[in-house]
Parts: C-alpha cells; sequence; structure tokens
C-alpha cells in the first residue's frame, strides 16, 4: 500500500466526509459552460419541478452545484394569467400538492387559479352500477384541477428565486447523448465517465447526471438503448373547456363509462369544468367538426342518455344490490345528476391519441428518467403527472442521500434505489388502470355484468368503512374484478 493512501485512510471521518463532497461536486467560473453537476433535458411540468427541487432543496445539498435545464420550447416570458381557462389540465394529487409546497410552487398555483375537487362519481351506461368516493363537506379535497400553463409558470417563478444556479435554455434541444457502457461494476461503478451532451452549434455540455424528462418519445430513452413496453389503444381524448347552464358550487368530478370509452368533467370553477372525452378515433374526428352547439348536445347526450341500458343486466345488477343491502345494511347511495353543458369555450377543443409506454429501465450509470420519459399511461385515472412529480420528490431524495454521504449522485448504486423505489409504486398503478380501460372497452355480456356488480360492491364497501366487514368485503371486491379481467384475457387471447 503506497503512502498515500496509507495517508488518507488516517483522515477523521469528517475530513474524509468533506473531501468526497468536494469530489462529488464541480468547481465553476464563468469558463466553465461546457460543465454542470446536473443536465435536465426537457422543461416541462415535470422537467422543470425536477430542477426546482434541486435548486430549492430544503436540505441545501445543491449548494454551489450547477443544474443545466434544457427546453426545446421558446421562453414564454413574464406569465400573464388569460381570462379563459386552458383545454388542458391536471388533477392533482394531495402528494403532489405536498411536493409543489416545498419549493413554493403551489403557493404561486394559489395566488393564480386551482379548484377543488371534494367529489366524484363514476357509473356505467350499460348498468345502475356506480361508484363515488369523498364527501363534500370533507376539509380535504380529494384532487385539485389545474391548467398546465399555471403549473409551469408557477415553477418556473419559483426557479427564479432558486438559491441555487438554474441555467434554463430555451430553443435548445440536444442533438445526441454520448453515455457511458455498462461494462464497469461493483467497486468501479463510480468510475464511469460523465455524460456528454451535444448541442446545435457544435457545443457540449459534461455532467455526472443526465436526467430525461423529454416525454413520452424520450430521445435520452432512446439514446439509452433502453427498451420500451407499450400498445396504442386505439382510442383519442377529445379535450375542451365547458359553460356550465347554472352556477353552482361545483366541486364533484364526473365520469361515466360508454362503449366506446369514458367520459369526464372536471370542475375548473363554478360555472366551467374541463371536458377528457376518451372515444375512438373516427369518433372523435367527427366531434372535432361538428358545430360548438351541436357538440354541446353530444356532451350533454353522452352524460345523459340510457339508450346503452341493458335490460338483462340492469335488472341482474338491481337484484344483486337489494341482496347486498339485505345482508350487510348500509346508507344507501343515490346517484347525483351531471350538470348541464351550456356552451363550448372557443379554440378549446382538441385531441391527442392515447396509448401505454413503460420504460424497463429507468435508470443507468449517470442517468435517470423520471415522467412520460419513463412511463405514459391512460388518463382513466388522471395520475400520469402525478406519477412523475412522484418521480421528482423520490429521485430528489435518493440525491440529497448521495451527497450527504460524499457520494457521486451519477452512481448507479444510488440511482437503482430510485428506480426500485418507483417501480414498485408505478407499475401497479400501470397495470390497473390498464386493466380498468381494458374492462371497460370489452361488449361481452359476461364481463358487461361482472364489472357492473363489482362495482356497486366497490361501493358498497367504500360506504363501510366504519364497519369491520369492510376487509372481508373488500377482499371478496377484488378478487370479483380480478375474475372479470381473467376472463377478459381469455377472451382476447382466444
Amino acid at each position: 500500500m503506497t503512502a498515500t493512501r496509507v495517508t488518507a485512510l488516517r483522515i477523521g471521518s469528517r475530513h474524509m466526509r468533506t473531501s468526497l463532497r468536494q469530489l462529488s461536486t464541480i468547481p465553476f467560473s464563468s469558463s466553465d459552460s461546457d460543465v454542470a453537476d446536473v443536465v435536465i433535458a426537457g422543461g416541462g411540468m415535470v422537467g422543470a419541478a425536477m430542477a426546482c427541487a434541486l435548486g430549492k432543496s430544503y436540505s441545501n445539498s445543491f449548494a454551489g452545484k450547477r443544474i443545466v435545464l434544457l427546453e426545446a420550447a421558446s421562453d414564454r416570458g413574464n406569465f400573464m394569467l388569460p381570462d379563459h381557462f386552458s383545454n388542458r389540465t391536471c388533477a392533482l394529487s394531495p402528494a403532489t400538492v405536498s411536493l409543489l409546497s416545498r419549493f413554493g410552487a403551489w403557493q404561486e398555483i394559489e395566488k393564480m387559479r386551482c379548484w377543488p375537487v371534494r367529489r366524484m362519481q363514476v357509473w356505467e351506461s350499460c348498468s345502475n352500477a356506480m361508484i363515488t368516493f369523498g364527501q363534500e363537506e370533507l376539509m380535504e379535497p380529494l384532487a385539485f384541477i389545474v391548467e398546465n400553463d399555471v403549473i409551469l409558470a408557477a415553477i418556473l417563478k419559483c426557479l427564479e428565486q432558486a438559491p441555487v444556479s438554474v441555467n434554463i435554455r430555451y430553443r435548445t434541444s440536444a442533438l445526441s447523448f454520448q453515455m457511458p457502457g455498462l461494462e464497469a461494476s461493483g467497486k468501479t461503478r463510480s468510475k464511469h465517465p460523465w455524460v456528454t451532451v451535444s448541442l446545435p452549434g457544435g457545443k457540449e455540455i459534461k455532467t455526472p447526471l443526465l436526467i430525461g424528462a423529454d416525454g413520452a418519445q424520450s430521445a435520452v430513452r432512446t439514446a439509452a438503448r433502453f427498451h420500451t413496453v407499450g400498445w396504442n389503444y386505439k382510442q383519442t381524448a377529445v379535450v375542451a373547456t365547458l359553460q356550465l347552464s347554472e352556477i353552482t358550487e361545483n366541486t364533484v368530478a364526473w365520469q361515466r363509462f360508454l362503449p366506446t370509452g369514458p367520459i369526464a368533467l372536471l370542475p375548473l370553477s363554478n360555472e366551467h369544468s374541463s371536458l377528457i372525452w376518451t372515444t375512438t378515433p373516427e369518433h372523435a374526428d367527427h366531434l372535432l367538426k361538428l358545430s360548438p352547439d351541436s357538440f354541446v348536445d353530444a356532451v350533454n347526450d353522452a352524460l345523459w342518455h340510457d339508450r346503452d341500458m341493458d335490460t338483462f343486466v340492469n335488472k341482474a345488477h338491481s337484484s344483486f344490490m337489494g341482496l347486498l343491502q339485505s345482508l350487510i345494511p348500509a346508507e344507501v347511495i343515490t346517484r347525483q345528476l351531471p350538470p348541464t353543458v351550456l356552451g363550448l369555450g372557443e379554440g378549446t377543443r382538441a385531441c391527442f391519441p392515447l396509448s401505454l409506454v413503460h420504460s424497463s429501465c429507468y435508470v443507468r450509470p449517470r442517468l435517470a428518467l423520471i415522467g412520460d420519459a419513463a412511463h405514459r399511461l391512460h388518463p382513466l385515472a388522471g395520475q400520469g403527472v402525478n406519477l412523475g412529480f412522484g418521480d421528482v420528490s423520490c429521485l430528489t431524495s435518493v440525491l440529497e442521500d448521495a451527497l450527504s454521504c460524499g457520494s457521486d449522485i451519477g452512481s448507479l448504486a444510488h440511482l437503482l434505489s430510485y428506480e426500485t423505489k418507483r417501480q414498485r409504486n408505478n407499475l401497479p398503478v400501470l397495470a390497473t388502470i390498464d386493466g380498468l380501460q381494458r374492462l371497460y372497452n370489452t361488449h361481452l355480456m359476461p364481463v358487461v355484468l361482472l364489472r357492473s356488480l363489482g362495482l356497486s360492491a366497490v361501493n358498497a364497501a367504500e360506504s363501510l368503512k366504519v364497519r369491520a366487514e369492510q376487509c372481508f368485503l373488500q377482499q371478496v371486491t377484488m378478487l370479483f374484478i380480478f375474475a372479470v379481467y381473467c376472463v377478459l384475457v381469455s377472451s382476447e387471447l382466444s
């Protein structure tokens, strides 16, 4: 053993930790424009939130470090909140609100506009089966409906106040990524060379950690050669901003399952709601070509008509509910009627195709994927952006832990911890939503009957939360729904 190594081993733990921490950062000057501690590719909501979470870290772990955020779009300048609502919205979960609050973005959102969802009602068109979530009198909302533009503007405003240097490069897309190989392992993992990001004009950025937040068609994921699993649902989501016929306390989210896909109304204000209508591409094209008045009529018809009601399924459902009520008496939950739509926001109609994409890996040495770059799912339950913000929260925590012990933030040992935690969370959500999409996209009579009974059974269990019988009933219900899913899958395979 050399004298140098012996001397290093004798250094006290405090000095060793300080030394390692210095090695894990980069000394910067005005000439170091081609080097950054972290490069984030993609400046959408999730990518910007990642930059903000690092730049305003509670632990101050990233003090003295430099973060570069690459965004293909132009700088929008100072955001001016328009009088009209955007047609692209998100249902932010309490966990997402908590994350945004940590670095001040939620406070900025509240200064602009957001709207609570205190109750949700989901019902079918082929029977009277329904399920409700939450109570309008509860203090804590189930979610908040916020426009995408408002979320991004709030995050970018917080970035301006970040104590850590965050350099946003607008109108900049990486041309290529030169990544380290996967050959090194074990003790040599931390010795992987840095990632080189090639930019237009012959410029380059070298970084010990590249974070891909560049969407479902991720160039970062492609460059990393990550295998993906996914499929096209052959469905299209039609979105629009709607004006309601009456000004009421609009805090209920409505979702109805139609033969062609679900239609949902999310509250934006006491007189406006956001529409997300999942249907076939042909029907979506037809809806976009309708006049505003005809489109409004089509929305009201989809929410109110009963021509898809199946007599056999409905009778079986009524008998099942009567039996369930006699076995376990519970409060009868009456289905509320959805609001009537009066008008269509000018220029708010749009559509986009639906698909599922999941990356088999989220990380490799010096690389991590977040948001849609790692997973894209059906908007059935509105969980897509929430999963992305969950990625941000988890990866931030992992990187803070790495820095606190003086480790290399691009080390695979730390990044694998992020991948494991997030895949454990994300995969069940993706599988459940994909299963529900398939479950409600079939017209097989046995499946239609079983899903109607299962939906009502879950609703009954929801109303029995304070009863001891709940656990048993929920287990039976889950088995019931799983059986329906198995019937559906087996029918497709055959």
